[in-house]
């Protein structure tokens, strides 16, 4: 058995890929290419048809990241439901009708809620579930949180996270804090704005909700 950090991350998450596809999808989705990086603002992100073989031109394949920044401080659940999160953009980008950049619409939202998961952009009850940016939460007693409670009964978590990530996220929240402006970006076309903590800021490119630079979202 490879014990290397490398096999172990990644195997959980390849493992738990494999699990919830056939759990929650039907077995229905293709393999996809699962990174581990760093992508500010968001626990993970889905980029359909990312990567190319080498060598053939035509062959693709799809791209699912998670954020080893916020490995420690989730609870695995919560970090393999990001992991489904982006999954059901996989399922919409291959079965369904493909969404403008970086929109959740109401294919997408329907899909997550049939899995178990409730889009929010709020990650709580009562936040719209359409949107630019957006998280969710988990259905209780629903079919991810069933399925997720099998495949941890026989798994082991996550277990190596980036531990820079625990002192930017502290250090970013004692910032914050002491600011008397916030910087609020378009989710969209990235147009910066600064203004103080609470603002409802709209851009006017776009007509999208611009958010708190340092909020934290599925993508």
């Amino acid at each position: 058995m490879n014990t290397s950090p490398t096999s172990q991350n990644y195997g959980t998450l390849e493992g738990a890929y494999a699990h919830f596809n056939a759990a929650l999808f039907g077995g229905q989705l293709s393999d996809c290419l699962i990174t581990v990086q760093r992508h500010k603002g968001a626990y993970g992100y889905f980029s359909g048809d990312r990567f190319g073989k080498v060598g053939s031109p035509t062959e693709t394949t799809d791209e699912i990241a998670m954020n080893p920044a916020h490995f420690n401080g989730r609870s695995m659940e919560e970090t393999l439901s990001t992991l489904v999160h982006e999954m059901a953009h996989l399922w919409q980008h291959r079965f369904g009708k493909r969404p403008r950049k970086a929109y959740h619409d109401k294919q997408w939202a329907a899909k997550m809620r049939e899995i178990g998961l409730i889009p929010s952009d709020t990650g709580a009850p009562g936040g719209k579930e359409t949107g630019q940016k957006m998280s969710h939460y988990i259905a209780p007693s629903g079919a991810f949180e069933l399925a997720c409670a099998e495949w941890l009964k026989v798994n082991a978590g996550i277990l190596y996270h980036d531990r820079a990530g625990d002192d930017e996220a502290t250090a970013k929240l004692r910032k914050k804090k002491a600011a008397s402006k916030t910087k609020y970006v378009c989710p969209d076309c990235d147009a910066a704005a600064w203004g103080k903590p609470g603002l409802n800021l709209i851009c006017g490119d776009c007509a999208c909700q611009m958010k708190d630079d340092q909020e934290v979202d599925d993508e």
